[in-house]
């Protein structure tokens, strides 16, 4: 008896475990393809498999990142941003409300440019608010600051040092005083980024900026990092595909 195999597979391997809420459209899954030889066989013999896997590259692979967050691509990239959340809030009347604030961004080391503001009502993490070529060793750095009572906070950035804006990829943990995941009062818009562990769960090019707008004491309870959250996602080349959704 004999067996005709009639395949030859590419198949998309999906050997990550990050959070598709995180990423669900990301260009850098495994690739690879999967043949076997002869493709009409006798029972009782085995064909010979032969496969080529292509695991996609690690953030750390595509870009330097040097503490407390300015990166710089090892290679000209595509950078797409989404702000995830802004939970700077105040009490009035018994009722919480969102503070609005803006978030700016530095390339190549030039005066910043806001990329948004709003609250966290303005906010949709599905949208690319910021999208750009950015070039082999041309530094990207990012901040932010509120807006209150007509007056605007401190401006706190990757620049200034003091860690109350930091890059995390995928596998960090916040540097919080309480556990972020743990904490009583996490951001929702934080929570689907976090595995069950606490980690950084996102694509493996991906950077999430997170950042502290109202307190500067690392040590104090309300240094929590969850007042502005910014997704930046890089690329080698887009395409659009058939359904438009943007593919590497």
């Amino acid at each position: 008896m004999n067996f005709r195999i009639f395949f030859t597979l590419t198949v998309a391997i999906l050997l990550w475990g990050g959070s598709t809420q995180a990423q669900d459209e990301s260009p850098s899954i495994p690739v690879g393809t999967l043949s076997a030889y002869p493709t009409i066989v006798q029972a009782g013999t085995r064909p010979q498999l032969t496969w080529d896997i292509v695991i996609p590259e690690t953030i750390t692979e595509v870009l330097e990142v040097d503490p407390p967050g300015t990166i710089t691509p090892k290679r000209d990239l595509i950078m797409d941003v989404k702000m995830l959340g802004c939970g700077v809030t105040y009490y009035s009347g018994g009722r919480l409300y969102y503070v609005p604030a803006e978030c700016q961004l530095s390339y190549n080391n030039r005066s910043y440019n806001r990329i948004f503001y709003g609250s966290n009502y303005d906010i949709d993490p599905s949208e690319v608010v910021f999208t750009q070529v950015v070039e082999e060793g041309k530094a990207i750095n990012i901040g932010g600051r509120y807006y209150h009572d007509r007056s605007w906070g401190t401006w706190f950035s990757t620049t200034n040092h003091n860690y109350n804006v930091i890059a995390l990829k995928a596998g960090d943990i916040p540097p919080t005083t309480t556990p972020m995941h743990q904490a009583p009062t996490i951001q929702a818009f934080i929570s689907p980024y976090l595995d069950e562990d606490g980690r950084v769960d996102i694509g493996p090019r991906d950077i999430i900026y997170l950042m502290e707008l109202t307190h500067t004491n690392r040590n104090d309870d309300g240094w929590d990092l969850q007042d502005l959250a910014v997704l930046l996602t890089f690329y080698d080349e887009v395409v659009e595909g058939s359904d438009g959704r943007r593919q590497q």
